[in-house]
């Protein structure tokens, strides 16, 4: 018989804060031991050794998704097979390398068998474990703890708020790594270059901007009667006007400044456009990210962006109505 809607929900939710209750516990016990391994693979990764993580079962499955974490932000990082490590899968350590060796009870057989082969490589050992007094964590050099008050599974046998936590606090320390090393988008973007992300990431706003016969640009000298025809021309909400020779960005005119010029009075259409312009628009340059774009339209809540290049002249548009079809919101 099929459990009611209610109970369900209740026993989902009930999980979902078991979940939250060991990443709380996590978070407060962070310390000393989390900065030291921090700094350890700081120095592992400006020698040029690599990370190596390594687990059994679901532990296995937390760890390949760490060396995906870390790879994408460029830190060398490789799975090692607890099991085949032991015929011959040792060969992609070396001397210098820091391994992750995760066990949630620290007590994993393969795992602790690791400990002494992955030594006579001169590989540092990381206890990455719920377990602070199992005994990985008392032979390991640096201890990775997480703290699990209880797992989610009302048996309390099956791995969900240890390996919640566990993949929690391994994404911590690469945030914390990759922004100590000061990585940028352009940076990120390297390692990702297929698929939707990698599209979104390499994105330039030369590439999305509207340019030719969609870019209105005038003189700021003319009129606002003419600064109108031209954006209704170009179908734009919006126009960039320049200095008469330099051809450098001077200011905008917006629907809403538009708008607003209209109660000046009756001769509205016939004054110079510059009266009603906003003179120091929201801009970007042509060579910058289309998700800087998509950034500067979020926090000034704007509806165009003027595109400059190095120059200081308008040589596109981004209307913010464009950004979902590019795919990039």
């Amino acid at each position: 018989m099929a459990s009611a809607s209610k109970t369900v929900l209740t026993q989902a939710r009930a999980c979902i804060k078991l979940e939250q209750a060991a990443l709380a516990a996590t978070a407060r016990a962070l310390g000393r031991e989390f900065v030291d391994v921090a700094r350890a693979v700081e120095t592992a990764t400006a020698a040029g050794a690599r990370l190596i993580f390594s687990g059994v079962g679901k532990s296995a499955h937390i760890a390949q998704k760490l060396v995906g974490t870390f790879n994408s932000t460029g830190v060398a990082s490789g799975f090692l097979d607890a099991t085949q490590a032991l015929h011959g899968d040792l060969g992609v350590c070396a001397e210098g390398d820091l391994a992750f060796l995760l066990s949630n009870s620290g007590q994993t057989e393969e795992v602790l068998r690791l400990v002494p082969v992955l030594r006579r490589f001169g590989v540092r050992i990381v206890a990455f474990t719920g377990s602070p007094d199992s005994d990985l964590a008392k032979n390991a050099d640096l201890r990775l703890l997480y703290r699990v008050p209880r797992e989610a599974c009302p048996l309390e046998l099956a791995p969900t708020a240890s390996t919640t936590a566990a993949l929690a606090l391994g994404d911590a320390l690469a945030m914390v790594l990759l922004k100590a090393r000061g990585l940028t988008r352009d940076d990120f973007a390297k390692f990702h270059p297929a698929g939707n992300l990698g599209r979104v990431l390499l994105l330039r706003v030369r590439d999305i901007m509207r340019t030719g016969d969609r870019l209105p640009v005038a003189a700021d000298t003319v009129t606002t009667q003419d600064a109108i025809l031209a954006m209704t021309k170009a179908r734009s909400g919006s126009i960039a006007l320049v200095h008469p020779r330099t051809r450098k960005l001077t200011g905008i005119l917006t629907d809403g400044d538009f708008r607003r010029s209209a109660l000046s009075g009756p001769d509205f259409l016939q004054k110079p456009v510059a009266t009603f312009m906003t003179r120091t628009p929201r801009t970007i340059l042509e060579t910058a990210l289309g998700v800087d774009a998509l950034r500067m339209f979020e926090q000034h809540k704007i509806d165009d962006l003027i595109v400059l290049n190095a120059r200081g002249q308008p040589v596109g548009l981004v209307d913010g109505q464009d950004l979902p079809k590019l795919k990039i919101v």
